[in-house]
């Protein structure tokens, strides 16, 4: 059985994961016949009040994600990976300022250092990476020509300014329908839009979303077969 790591960023779309990407992506995942692990940095930060926008008190991001894993989650620094065959990053806002600081940075953020190990470690054992919505900006940072890296395409949809920003931390944009997916397979790294297009209908999101995992889940095959 193909098993995967989903990393998350908390429980929430102002200050964590976004519910519905990830959601999707596990369910996806799981309709695939494939077996998941749900991980998340174990750290604390700000939070947001979802019904009034206003902020809130400080939480862990591990213990704010095992909402959405049902309890079953795992710090990202135990995330080994010999143990799986391809990683997935869903979106939200906490992929942008918990996984990295690119809410705040720019093209100038840091990774989380977990996070940071977790896509060289997937990048250099040649296991794809599916990630959605904003959360391919951490991948342009850490495997982008700016930061040594070799590159790679990916696609976040239709956003100008973040797609400026990509381009300019070495990786390669390429715009795409929130419906569908974009599979970079030099790169072995399969990306989609999800809620950077804000008013997409739920069950668009989920197509896209759809897309990403059947595809990254396909170049998992193809390594495993590969031996």
């Amino acid at each position: 059985m193909t098993r995967v790591a989903v990393v998350l960023s908390g429980c929430g779309v102002y200050d964590g994961s976004e519910i519905h990407e990830a959601v999707s992506v596990l369910r996806h995942i799981s309709a695939s016949g494939a077996a998941y692990a749900c991980f998340a940095p174990d750290i604390e930060v700000p939070t947001i009040n979802h019904a009034t926008g206003e902020p809130a008190e400080k939480r862990k991001v591990l213990a704010e994600a095992a909402r959405i894993a049902r309890g079953e989650i795992r710090p990202l620094a135990q995330l080994e990976v010999a143990e799986f065959d391809a990683v997935f990053f869903p979106g939200g806002f906490g992929a942008a300022k918990n996984l990295c600081t690119f809410a705040t940075d720019g093209t100038d953020c840091t990774v989380e250092p977990e996070v940071e190990r977790t896509i060289k470690a997937f990048k250099e054992a040649g296991k794809p990476i599916g990630a959605c919505c904003i959360a391919p900006v951490i991948l342009a940072k850490v495997l982008g020509t700016s930061s040594g890296g070799t590159g790679c395409e990916l696609t976040i949809g239709n956003d100008a300014g973040t797609a400026k920003a990509i381009n300019a931390m070495g990786a390669t944009h390429i715009e795409k329908p929130v419906t569908e997916a974009h599979a970079d397979r030099t790169a072995r790294i399969v990306t989609a839009p999800a809620y950077m297009y804000g008013e997409a209908a739920i069950h668009e999101v989920d197509q896209g979303i759809g897309e990403m995992v059947a595809q990254t889940l396909a170049l998992a095959s193809q390594a495993v077969a590969a031996g």
